[in-house]
């Protein structure tokens, strides 16, 4: 079974678009400070809504915020 890696990229997104976090808060209807922790979460737990919220918010996927990476298995050997 192939794992994945996901590296959140909200902040590279909204500065790109020119957007600050307070503007996606309020059209999400998700607390700011959320939206300010959103790249550092090193848990790596979301809450599936605010996600669905942030993602319809930019009009993008709910996979858009991350950059998806498959982790590949160390072979016998490999160091």
């Amino acid at each position: 079974m192939a794992r994945y890696k996901l590296t959140p990229r909200l902040t590279k997104i909204l500065k790109e678009r020119g957007i600050k976090q307070i503007e996606i808060a309020n059209k999400a209807d998700i607390p700011q400070p959320y939206i300010s922790r959103f790249d550092g979460s090193d848990k790596g737990l979301y809450d599936i809504s605010n996600l669905y919220s942030i993602a319809k918010g930019l009009n993008l996927k709910i996979e858009d915020l991350f950059t998806i990476e498959e982790i590949k298995k160390k072979q016998d050997g490999d160091n």
